[in-house]
């Protein structure tokens, strides 16, 4: 009996262990599945989350370039600021009363940095507050035992030693944006700061350095032991590179003193190299106020001034020249053989084209070329521009440089506007407008827009021969991963001037300066033969716009300029000066004896300028 019994148990207990059997095998093949998975799928990610157990990496942000004068004068320095960084793994909220009554900063803004922080890396230092005073980091240092997971990091800082602003030239840095770092984490981080505007913006990459980066041996808590291999492998950061301008501090500096109480531009360029002598746009900023943190007020103020201390009248304006467009026309019918020095035309004082009079400021006579130019004489080119056609018109303009971009190295610019047949069919229709409409565009006026760097790039095509350079800042760079100093080469093209034509249109510009009846007598130079041309462009909102185009010394040109200045009257009366000045400070080095100076006038409201017919 008790035989058949065990049998029976035994029949029952092997499906048993065939099931354990079962749930063994099927437990050890999911181990080996998840093992497998684990390898070969997230060996990876979970590798890295093993390195942070073990091993920290800390920025040590490198010091950004100088920036020196083309006479090796520091324009931007080098300091040192400093930030607050909290790890968020180590990071606890029951200190935050305490850091928000030290940094001075609301508490919600700090939860914020510290969220960002925790999307970005639970283990790796977020920026909270940049460049805090060295009362507030004492402060700190005495609390610290109280604050887990805070440090602080030294940045460098901009600092301006010399007494020109240069402020849309030079550019400043600001945090980076979150849109920015969505394209640019490879290299930044959060809190990091950014090339905004200007030089530093488009050297960024060179002027910027290569972070380093101090690791540290940490628990799987996050908790720093100490260094790793005693620093064997940290990676020390490296400067940036140097930037030489061809900028003159000192002369910046004079030509920012000049145009003080003025809205508008002034650039001189070096006609044999187009470096930028000065570069000035007024209203302007204290680049210093974005060196460290930028207090709001200060940037709402800036943003709200209606007088746009922000905007670089420089490069972003597009205004009607005047008469100091008058030499394009010029060049195209002299190199068309459409006239030459013997051509005269009769002027009344007024010329009448269908059934409209386009009046000039006086009855000046027979002319010719070069007496047109020295007298501003608008009859001559209201006539000559149906003798030369719209399109040789806008073809000289774009040899000239007008219409497109001058290729500048500061970042931002304007092509402004060159209209040509093709412009005036697509705004008016075709056959829709006639042959009156150009009359406004010989003397500079009508659609046609210039920013005053494409202006002086154009006093220097005529200055040096009729060769148009690209306009830059930066001459020299010194690398200091080689040390060595580069020279950067920029494109030149030639206008397509003869030297006799080239020569006609350059006498004219000197009898400008020099002669008696010359429109341009208030920018002469002691001891030195300047030339140039004024022009007067109308603005229906307000008084007209200054301008002065020029170059000196006349037979070998070092220095070429334009100006322009908003709402401010003749162009002979106000930009002429300034701009004789500043060419008399960069040839002789200084003012040599006094004479007519620009009374300054009151800055007015900034208009939309549209520009009318008859006006030089």
């Amino acid at each position: 009996m008790s035989t058949v019994v065990h049998h029976q148990d035994d029949i029952g207990a092997l499906p048993r262990r065939r099931a354990l059997r079962v749930a063994v095998f099927a437990i050890l093949g999911l181990l080996v599945f998840r093992l497998y998975q684990l390898q070969m799928f997230y060996n990876i990610e979970l590798g890295r989350k093993s390195t942070e157990n073990t091993l920290r990496a800390i920025v040590r942000e490198p010091l950004r370039g100088y920036v020196f004068d083309r006479k090796g004068h520091l324009v931007v320095d080098v300091g040192p600021s400093y930030s607050v960084t909290i790890t968020p793994a180590e990071y606890d909220p029951r200190s935050l009363p305490i850091l928000s009554s030290i940094l001075g900063m609301d508490t919600g803004a700090i939860k914020e940095r510290v969220q960002k922080g925790i999307a970005y890396s639970r283990f790796s230092p977020t920026r909270i507050k940049r460049d805090i005073s060295f009362t507030a980091l004492s402060d700190l240092e005495e609390h610290l035992y109280l604050l887990p997971g805070l440090d602080y990091q030294v940045d460098s800082k901009r600092y301006y030693p010399t007494k020109a602003h240069a402020s849309h030239l030079l550019g400043y840095c600001k945090e980076i944006s979150d849109a920015q770092l969505a394209r640019l984490s490879d290299y930044y981080k959060l809190g990091d700061l950014i090339g905004s505007s200007g030089l530093e913006a488009s050297y960024e990459v060179m002027l910027r350095g290569q972070k380093g980066y101090e690791f540290l041996a940490v628990n799987a808590r996050g908790k720093v032991i100490g260094s790793f291999e005693d620093g064997r492998n940290d990676i020390s950061p490296q400067e940036g590179f140097d930037l030489i301008l061809s900028l003159d501090a000192g002369l910046q500096a004079f030509a920012e003193s000049l145009m003080t109480n003025y809205r508008g531009a002034l650039v001189a360029i070096d006609p044999s190299t187009g470096g930028i002598l000065s570069l000035v746009s007024k209203p302007d900023f204290d680049p210093s106020i974005f060196s460290g943190v930028t207090p709001v007020e200060e940037w709402t103020r800036l943003n709200t001034d209606t007088t746009k201390p922000l905007f670089n009248r420089a490069t972003m304006t597009r205004y009607p020249p005047g008469s100091t467009y008058k030499m394009v026309l010029a060049a195209a019918a002299l190199e068309e053989g459409i006239i030459d020095e013997k051509f005269r035309y009769t002027c009344y004082g007024a010329y009448r084209y269908g059934n409209r009079t386009f009046k000039d400021l006086s009855v000046h006579g027979s002319v010719n070329v070069v007496e047109a130019i020295q007298r501003s004489c608008n009859v001559f080119f209201y006539q000559l521009i149906h003798r030369v056609g719209f399109e040789k018109w806008t073809e000289y303009g774009r040899r000239f440089g007008f219409g497109q971009l001058t290729g500048a190295d500061i970042g931002e610019e304007t092509q402004g506007l060159l209209p040509s047949a093709d412009y005036f069919d697509r705004v008016y229709g075709k056959g829709r407008w006639t042959q009156g409409y150009l009359v406004s565009l010989a003397i500079g006026q009508g659609e046609l827009g210039v920013s005053p760097l494409q202006m002086a790039v154009y006093a220097a095509a005529l200055a040096n021969g009729g060769t148009v350079q690209q306009p830059h800042a930066v001459q020299m760079i010194r690398n200091k991963f080689t040390n060595r100093i580069e020279e950067f080469q920029q494109h030149t093209r030639p206008v397509g001037l003869s030297a006799t034509n080239l020569a006609l249109i350059r006498e004219g510009m000197q009898r400008v300066v020099n002669a008696p009846r010359g429109t341009g007598r208030a920018a002469r130079i002691p001891d030195i033969v300047a030339a140039g041309k004024t022009g007067t462009a109308e603005n229906p909102h307000g008084e007209d716009h200054s301008w002065f185009v020029g170059f000196a010394p006349f037979e070998q040109p070092s220095i070429a300029i334009a100006v322009m200045l908003e709402n401010a009257g003749s162009g002979g009366a106000k930009a002429a000066p300034i701009a004789g000045l500043v060419m008399e400070k960069y040839i002789h080095g200084a003012i040599k004896r006094y004479r007519y100076t620009p009374r300054l006038t009151p800055l007015v409201q900034a208009d939309t300028v549209k520009v009318i017919t008859e006006a030089r």
